[in-house]
């Protein structure tokens, strides 16, 4: 897994590059697989999230 990295460009607030880190993060699927991870999830229970989520689209 390669690392993430925001470089603060000249001037720029601190704020500002975090959000650049969190869209970042988000648009690699980074924080939605670490909160995926958080808790085990049993095969059944994945299988049954992968159908609803199916569903949806």
């Amino acid at each position: 897994m390669e690392a993430t990295e925001v470089r603060l460009k000249k001037g720029e607030a601190i704020d500002r590059a975090l959000r650049r880190l969190k869209k970042k993060l988000d648009k690699e699927g980074t924080l939605k697989e670490l909160r995926n991870r958080r808790h085990f999830e049993k095969p059944s229970e994945k299988k049954r999230r992968a159908q609803r989520q199916g569903k949806r689209h």
